[in-house]
């Protein structure tokens, strides 16, 4: 038995790039099937051509196959990289992810594993908080999510992030030390490991069928109808008793002037 393992990353100047391919290396040690995706580019090419470096990430990485939405329908597993951007995600890896909506209202992302990873230029430059902001995107597809944490030798020697491989790139742009492309293997076979376990699981209890949220719009649809029904219903028996109650006072009224003129006429 083995996994399918979507490593999906941006990078512009090649740090998470690096990253990418040895948590992709580390996944395949283990025997998973592993599909090394790049999203798309957002940024012009004159802006690109500004910075040297970038430029030649861009012409060395052409290529490396784009990522689509049907990467991750067909992953076991998924792991995402992103540089940080002010504490948040790149805008490019964002923009893939707002893509998978159709997808998410499939259940077609709930109970998968995934992990990520993310790099720098300053130790506090944001990492921490660059995962934990990609953590709320994973707790609404209902995904699992498989952090290091602090449970090999190699979490520790790359810096001691739990929430995923952090590389700190320093003034040069590429200054991943070994120990953080070691972090990043070990958290590429951490991630397949506990796909495998997972789907050997499923296959014993006979798995759990995906919550597609669409059912809960179809509930809420249904329950509006209901809702929209017994109105309806308590209007006309309401509109009912109106005309009713109209029918006896003009019924009462008519007698009244009846019994009037009788009185007058005796």
């Amino acid at each position: 038995m083995s996994v399918k393992i979507a490593v999906v990353y941006y990078s512009a100047t090649g740090a998470v790039h690096a990253l990418a391919e040895a948590l992709a290396e580390g996944a395949r040690a283990t025997g998973a099937e592993v599909r090394l995706r790049r999203v798309a580019e957002l940024a012009s090419d004159a802006a690109i051509d500004q910075n040297p470096r970038w430029r030649r990430h861009a012409d060395a990485t052409a290529g490396v196959g784009i990522a689509t939405v049907d990467d991750l329908a067909w992953a076991d597993a998924m792991a995402f990289g992103t540089p940080t951007r002010f504490g948040t995600p790149a805008a490019q890896l964002k923009q893939f992810i707002d893509q998978a909506g159709g997808l998410w209202n499939e259940g077609g992302l709930a109970d998968k594993p995934v992990t990520a990873f993310t790099s720098a230029y300053n130790r506090h430059g944001g990492n921490e908080a660059t995962l934990l902001s990609l953590a709320n995107v994973f707790y609404h597809w209902g995904a699992l999510i498989v952090p290091p944490g602090f449970t090999d030798p190699a979490v520790y020697a790359a810096g001691g992030n739990p929430y995923g491989t952090s590389a700190v790139t320093g003034p040069s742009g590429d200054d991943l030390q070994p120990a953080v492309l070691d972090a990043a293997r070990y958290q590429g076979r951490r991630l397949a490991r506990t796909a495998l376990r997972w789907q050997a699981g499923a296959a014993l209890t006979g798995g759990a069928p995906a919550h597609a949220p669409n059912a809960d719009a179809d509930t809420n649809a249904e329950a509006d109808t209901n809702a929209e029904a017994d109105t309806n219903a308590e209007a006309d028996t309401n509109a009912e008793a109106d005309t009713s109650a109209e029918a006896d006072t003009n019924a009462e009224a008519d007698t009244s002037a009846e019994a009037d003129r009788a009185s007058q006429t005796a």
